[in-house]
């Protein structure tokens, strides 16, 4: 299938092959550089499952694990393998999927083909995922002194109850030294199948030669029947579990954080992109660098130039962030408290609201120059059945009546949460 989006500029072709693996091809005729990305919609949250009538409950952990554990060969060093051609590599794990990528100006065939054929196989022995557990335990010691992601993850902690999107990615000490050899083989069997992986291509090649290296390379390998995987995920309650939490560690510069839960995810992709596109554009009225907000806590001394914003929503969670360094996260945390409340009461600005969605137009057409965030995220939306190339309607759809709804739907008091990382000298 061919589609050409005239105002894009850009012309995708999408391909499913006969072992069920999605194959999206964007070829950029001008463009040198060549990135692709396999992924699969396996992450950290996927740790209860149903498998031919069988559900598992597996430690927490294991999606990050096993991206630890593919670049690992009997035979070959893969990263030697991608330097040799020009390529550079890397991967990653969420809480919803795990991505491998490489990025090349030349040998296109032979970085695909490694890429391809290192993530399609595995090598594991009781002695190299003994020896792994220790590194990814001091991986984890380490996030757990990181004010970034402590923060960050202790915000999720109090948000969620139940959901594993409160539980660090990487998993838990504990969690990683009960993973056996036998989980990582079945989760893999599980997830890696090639009709749960959707494969992304852009850049300087032609589409029709390369969905037939594609095609050849799956054609020299064999695959068992597409596992028909039901993800198990407990009953979330809209509520978060707790308004607030403190860690102290080590640090010069306190750290404040300020989430809102939304009380479910959504199921329908387009829908899913319209509500991402729509709190973006909300939460850049809001906390964007324009904002009078951003200018009068800057201002004030309350929050540095790092101070930012987020929004992520899956089928089945979704949270707001906002936040940075502060040397007073509890007046931070205060004032914008009370910034909301008053804007939810007078309402949204109608010349800001239009300013951010023209804003959020353009920062879409000239990210179509960038090829590694272009793959990234029309992979991430498309496991999450959702079209990256719709992004222009639906910002184009959006209206002030809309924003301010969200307004009240979303930053509601009720599903706030605040995180708060202090000195270890500090005291509140």
């Amino acid at each position: 299938m061919s589609k050409q989006a005239d105002l894009l500029k850009l012309t995708v072709t999408e391909h499913k092959l006969a072992n069920g693996l999605e194959v999206c091809l964007m070829p950029k005729p001008n463009f040198h550089q060549t990135f692709a990305m396999f992924a699969t919609k396996y992450g950290s949250i996927d740790n209860e499952f149903v498998i031919d009538g069988k559900r598992r409950r597996v430690p927490d952990g294991i999606a990050h694990f096993l991206e630890h554990k593919m670049f690992e060969d009997e035979h070959v060093d893969v990263f030697a393998q991608f330097a040799a051609h020009g390529a550079s590599v890397n991967a990653f794990t969420t809480f919803d999927e795990t991505a491998y990528y490489f990025s090349c100006t030349s040998d296109v065939k032979d970085n695909l083909n490694i890429l391809l054929d290192f993530v399609q196989r595995i090598y594991l022995t009781d002695e190299n995922v003994e020896k792994e557990k220790g590194i990814i335990a001091q991986e984890i010691r380490m996030g757990d002194d990181n004010p970034d992601r402590r923060a960050f993850m202790e915000l999720l902690a109090a948000m969620y109850q139940k959901h594993p999107v409160r539980i660090d990615i990487a998993g838990s000490v504990e969690s990683i030294y009960e993973i056996t050899k036998s989980d990582l083989l079945d989760c893999y069997s599980t997830f890696y199948h090639p009709s749960n992986m959707v494969l992304v291509v852009v850049g300087g090649f032609d589409a029709k030669e390369m969905l037939e290296w594609i095609e050849q390379n799956q054609s020299r390998k064999t695959f068992g029947k597409a596992p028909v995987i039901e993800r198990v995920y407990p009953s979330e309650p809209e509520k978060p579990g707790s308004p607030r939490q403190e860690v102290h560690l080590s640090v010069t510069q306190p750290r404040c954080l300020i989430g809102w839960k939304e009380p479910h995810g959504t199921s329908n992709g387009r829908d899913l992109l319209h509500q991402e596109m729509l709190t973006g554009v909300l939460l850049d009225v809001l906390f964007g660098k324009t904002s009078s907000i951003y200018t009068e806590l800057l201002d004030a001394g309350l929050i540095d130039k790092g101070f930012s914003w987020e929004y992520e929503l899956t089928e089945h969670y979704g949270y707001t962030v906002v936040g940075g360094n502060s040397p007073d996260p509890y007046a931070l945390a205060d004032r914008i408290a009370r910034y909301v409340a008053d804007t939810r009461n007078r309402g949204i600005d109608a010349d800001a609201f239009e300013r951010a969605r023209k804003k959020a137009i353009g920062r879409f057409i000239m990210s179509l120059d960038q090829n590694a965030y272009l793959a990234k995220t029309y992979l991430t939306y498309r496991l999450r059945g959702a079209s990256f190339l719709d992004t222009v309607d639906a910002l184009t759809s959006l209206s002030l009546a809309d924003a301010n709804r969200r307004l009240d739907e979303h930053l509601r008091e009720e599903s706030r949460v605040v995180s708060l990382i202090l000195s270890n000298q500090a005291t509140g």
